[in-house]
């Protein structure tokens, strides 16, 4: 299941609005079959792996991180009836699908059709690589990644704006890998004023995933810009379930305000700027005992010089 979660980051940023699902067909101790939901969500996981496995997958067992799906779509078959068609003998799920069109109805089928299934394997871990698909059936918005490249003491800027490099290479390298991992990329008016970022995906053969281009606005964005008024607007987005929040220090706050940051990454130079310019603006925080609790360490690592800190944010549902 593992390899299976893995594959499914493949298909992240490029799968919506279909989940990025993984799918491993396992027969006799070998693999005979591997997918991943491509471009646009066609073809599923599932199908990608069937194909792939062919006559092997009779009698095999797979790993798939989500329920495999049932509702008839005019984009091709159910996953379920592939499955039972093929001949596959079990059917290991990590999560049950969210969405109730399928709800545990393609695990249901499966056993009517003499599967064996079981669910729930490494369920938290399949939920978090598709945090977007699952955030958007339960919340009805995307997963939000808030990334800030910053000093020691917090800062972004010099005092007068210039930011261009406080990290460095390698860590600039890992933010282009997290641009392709996501469907849009969002930053504020002053950001956008002062850097003219260009929000591509400059990495060897990645430079075909470049997301859609936001704006958090008020006013008319430029050519080649989507406008957002407001941080909670992004629950309307059109085929967005993985937004990444590039800054300013407005911006960064008025999503931190909003409560609509589900992740950080935090790419933090080995210096120290002084009178410069916060990374974060004003959060509203009246009581500091309001601010402990809500924010997990999950990931800590080096890029080169600089030390990149995930956090997760911690919710009850």
């Amino acid at each position: 299941m593992a390899a299976a979660i893995a594959l499914s980051g493949r298909g992240r940023g490029l799968s919506t609005p279909n989940p990025n699902v993984g799918c491993l067909f396992v027969r006799d101790g070998h693999v005979v079959g591997r997918g991943w939901t491509q471009k646009g969500g066609r073809p599923h996981a599932e199908a990608q792996a069937l194909e792939q496995a062919m006559d092997r997958a009779h009698g095999a067992t797979a790993y798939v991180t989500l329920e495999p799906c049932f509702h008839l779509s005019p984009r091709g078959p159910r996953c379920a009836d592939l499955m039972a068609r093929a001949g596959v003998r079990r059917v290991v799920i990590a999560l049950r699908d969210p969405d109730p069109r399928t709800d545990g109805q393609g695990a249901q089928w499966l056993r009517d059709h003499g599967v064996i299934v079981e669910m729930g394997l490494m369920a938290d871990e399949a939920a978090r690589a598709m945090s977007g698909f699952v955030l958007r059936q339960t919340l009805g918005r995307p997963h939000v990644t808030l990334k800030l490249g910053l000093s020691l003491d917090g800062r972004i800027a010099l005092a007068d704006g210039r930011s261009r490099w406080i990290t460095g290479p390698d860590a600039r390298a890992h933010a282009h890998v997290e641009r392709a991992r996501h469907d849009a990329i969002l930053v504020g008016g002053g950001t956008l004023r002062a850097d003219g970022p260009r929000l591509d995906v400059r990495l060897p053969g990645l430079e075909d995933r470049a997301p859609r281009r936001l704006l958090l606005t008020r006013g008319d964005p430029p050519a080649g810009w989507e406008k957002i008024g407001a941080p909670e607007e992004i629950a309307a987005l059109d085929r967005v379930d993985h937004l990444l929040v590039e800054g300013g220090a407005g911006t960064a706050a008025a999503f931190l305000r909003a409560d609509l940051v589900d992740r950080l990454l935090f790419y933090r130079a080995p210096v120290i700027i002084g009178e410069g310019l916060a990374g974060i603006g004003d959060i509203g925080l009246a009581d500091l005992a309001a601010a402990h609790g809500r924010w997990r360490s999950c990931d800590t690592r080096m890029l080169g010089a600089d030390r990149l800190e995930v956090y997760e944010r911690t919710r009850s549902a």
